[in-house]
Order: C-alpha cells, then structure tokens, then sequence
C-alpha cells in the first residue's frame, strides 16, 4: 500500500500518526496544517484525510471531529513509514543491569528484566519462558474443573512450574490422586519424558507377559482369546474343574489379571503424562494489568530470545495502548531480547 501512496499523503499520514500517539486525541484538518510545512490549506488536507479514510488507514470517532489511525494504518505506518530511534545510554544500562545472569536463575532474571522494561515503556511487560524439562522432585495433578487438571511440577532446584490440560477422558478425582501418589514414589531425579518412557516400556514388557502366559493357557486347552485381543483383549477361560487340579494355572490366571489391570493403569497415566509434557505452561510474567489482553485496542511489541543453538526458547515484550512511543520501545524491546538471549539463552 505504501507505494500506492504519493509523497505528499504519506507525509501527511505519518504526521496524523505522529500527532495521535503524542497526544491520543482526534487529528483535525487546521491543526495539521500548522504542524506541517508543505504550505497545504486545511481544506487540502481535509480532503487528503478523505481519500485515506477510504482506504482504511483512517477513521474519524464522531462526525465533526479529527481523524484517527485505524489498526491498519497503524501496522502500515509501523512496518512502512516509522524511523525507529536509539536507546539513550542510561535506557541501555538499566536494561543491562536488569539482565545480568551471573548467580542468578532465569526465572529471577526474567522477573527482574521485564519489571525494568515495564517501568522504562510504562507498559504491561509481558515474558513467555520455556516449559521446563528438568529433573523433578515432585509432581501433582489437580482437578480444577470437570474438564481442566492443573499440573503442579516442582523441579530438584525448586521452581516450580504451573501446566493446565483438559481432564483425560474416564479419570475422575480419586484416579489423578492415585496417578499423583505412583508417579511421586518413581519421579524424583527424573523429566516427565524419560519417567513417561519408562512407564511406556513397563507396558511393552506387560503386553509380552501377557502374550506368553496366555499363549501357555491356550496351548494346555484352558483359555481362548474372545474380542479383539489387538485392542482390549479378553481371554475366556474354560474348563475350570481343571484349573483346579493346576497349581500353575491359577497361578498364571492370577498373574494374568493382576498385568491385565497394570496394563490399563499404566496406559492412563502415559496419556496423562504425554498431555503434562505437551501442555502450554502457564510462564507469563506481566509488569501490569493482566486484563489489557482482553480489551481492545491494545497493541503488543514482543520479540523472542534464543539459546545458545540460536533456537527460540521464549519472547519478551511489552502490551499498550495503540497509541504507543513505537519508535522508542521497538529498540527498547528488541535489545532487551538480545541480552537476554546473551546472558541466559
């Protein structure tokens, strides 16, 4: 669109902008004539308004008032016409000085670093960190709601990290408490990955036993494989006055059913523990009002920071009004990302 603009009304357009993030107010015809230096009268820029009105870059809020930048023309004036400016010295050592790393945990640096941001852009600062995936201590499931489990992860060092999922089809309360108290007597010094492996080859092992008991009843003439046995077997046992007489094969019944009920056990809690592992965090940290990500009219400058692989592990950035200093804050949050990047990632 920016080339389908002639000089003179992008000009003018980015002085509309300009004027409405310094003040927030309406933009009108006669005070933009003031402010610019092209010699142009207010009716020509009445009618320049018009024309950028009608592509969508410009609203007036009442019928006799100014004119306004609309989301459009506010992301055109951002990504085409903005001269982004630089960081005074002292705005670079609070910021430096808020992201040092050095004895620190990340969770403390990103706290510490997004409170400076906050104060610097006199915005909501606002940081995603990663899920951890480190050794836990102990680990808590939590029935909010009928649809909605909290996951309580707390980890060797500490911390302690927060994951919603949606309730897994079939548990109810006393189920997640049982999965809670099995998981914490096996858990400790291990990630929810590798205890969720372990508990899946515990599986594996039980499906074998499985087979090779079954396949003993089976050949001896006491059992037989009713349903689908590659879904949710059933083994129907016969000729039960004989298992009377065979020691070995009520034992191997008994076994049967206790891996049987293992088995069923084992598969829940690998479902519950694949949705812990790949569940959002819940990892935001806001310098403000939480509420500003529900209204409109609110604009969001984030940028992400990486780790030492250069891959993206999490974003930082500040919530505002529309009308936001972006020539200063984009610098701000951009650098602030970097030295994040630098001195944790």
């Amino acid at each position: 669109m920016i080339q389908e603009l002639s000089e003179r009304n992008r000009e003018i357009f980015r002085q509309i902008v300009e004027a409405y993030v310094e003040t927030g107010e309406p933009v009108g015809s006669q005070r933009l004539s003031q402010r610019l230096q092209l010699g142009l009268s207010p009716a020509t820029i009445r009618n320049v308004m018009a024309e950028l009105q009608g592509q969508g870059l410009l609203y007036a809020p009442h019928t006799s008032a100014g004119r306004v930048p609309t989301p459009l023309g506010l992301a055109f004036f951002v990504d085409g016409l903005l001269e982004v400016g630089n960081l005074t010295g002292a705005e670079r050592e609070t910021i430096e000085a808020r992201c040092k790393g050095s004895g620190r945990s990340i969770e403390e640096v990103l706290t510490d670093t997004i409170d400076g941001l906050s104060g610097l852009s006199h915005c909501a600062g606002v940081v995603v960190a990663p899920k951890r995936n480190s050794a836990i201590r102990h680990v808590e499931f939590v029935g909010l709601a009928r649809d909605r489990v909290l996951v309580v992860i707390v980890g060797e060092d500490g911390q302690v990290e927060n994951r919603l999922i949606e309730t897994p089809e079939g548990w109810t309360p006393s189920a997640l408490i049982e999965a809670t108290n099995y998981l914490n007597r096996r858990v400790r010094g291990r990630t929810l990955g590798e205890m969720r492996d372990e508990i899946a080859a515990e599986q594996k092992q039980h499906r074998l036993d499985i087979d090779a008991i079954a396949g003993r009843l089976i050949h001896d003439g006491l059992a037989d494989w009713g349903g689908n046995p590659e879904n949710k077997p059933t083994l129907i046992v016969r000729g039960r006055a004989n298992l009377l007489d065979d020691v070995n094969a009520s034992a191997d019944l008994e076994r049967l059913r206790e891996l049987f009920a293992s088995l069923e056990t084992k598969q829940g809690l690998v479902n519950l523990l694949d949705m812990a592992r790949d569940a959002e965090g819940v990892r935001i940290y806001i310098g403000a009002a939480d509420n500003l990500f529900n209204r409109a009219g609110c604009s969001v400058i984030i940028a992400p920071y990486l780790d030492k692989r250069d891959r993206i592990v999490g974003a930082i950035g500040v919530i505002g009004p529309t009308r936001l200093n972006y020539a200063r804050i984009i610098p701000m949050v951009d650098f602030t990302a970097k030295l994040i990047s630098r001195n944790v990632g």
